[in-house]
């Protein structure tokens, strides 16, 4: 059961948080934590305001229904979240939310110091989330690098090095000069070629494969 107490830092009201909390409690999927949450505090009459919930996943959006007898909830994961913003006006603040597709999702009268709360939440979500996919993409390609890539061999022969004496090793450790790409390539081709990992065919068509790509 999630405390209503640590949602009541920043002036929110108390019944308003009861009865949006006692609903979430029912809508959160495992691991999912609630993070920050605003109400809508209107100029005039403030009877059923309106609130927005940050939780690790996404946005909800919770509005009340039939005189406050009921509560309607919206969310939206933070995948299909582009950007969030606010905006300080004379009475309270706009949180707006600019979904990937479809108009933005723009909630008024959020006080100051709660919008400005709500944006800190929600814009680190989305920044981990945007994090997250990143690491995602280098984890694919390294998936999916060239075969040529994955079995890459040393440039320098290994069963020479372990006949060399320690002093010519480190000799040719401190004299090697950074190749470019190209002779990388022909250097770990002719290193496969001649420990007879391909025929000469291959390391032929293999060589003027690389050179034509020049």
């Amino acid at each position: 059961m999630i405390s209503i107490d640590r949602f009541l830092s920043d002036e929110q009201d108390p019944k308003a948080v009861e009865k949006v909390i006692g609903k979430l409690n029912d809508l959160l999927t495992s691991g999912e934590e609630l993070l920050y949450l605003a109400v809508q505090k209107k100029p005039a009459v403030n009877l059923l305001p309106d609130s927005i919930a940050i939780s690790n996943k996404r946005i909800f959006y919770c509005e009340p229904g039939n005189l406050g007898l009921t509560m309607n909830f919206k969310d939206i994961s933070w995948k299909n979240i582009k950007e969030v913003s606010f905006k300080e006006e004379f009475f309270g603040s706009k949180f707006i939310c600019v979904p990937q597709q479809g108009e933005n999702i723009v909630t008024e009268f959020i006080p100051k110091v709660q919008a400005r709360k709500l944006h800190q939440a929600a814009n680190q979500q989305l920044e981990e989330y945007k994090e997250l996919l990143r690491q995602q993409k280098l984890e694919e390609n390294r998936a999916t690098a060239s075969p040529i890539n994955l079995s890459a061999q040393p440039f320098l022969d290994v069963p020479l090095l372990e006949k060399a004496e320690p002093e010519l090793i480190q000799i040719a450790e401190v004299v090697e000069e950074p190749e470019d790409e190209t002779t990388l390539k022909l250097r770990k081709l002719k290193t496969l070629y001649d420990k007879h990992l391909i025929t000469q065919e291959e390391y032929e068509a293999k060589k003027a494969a690389i050179l034509d790509s020049l």
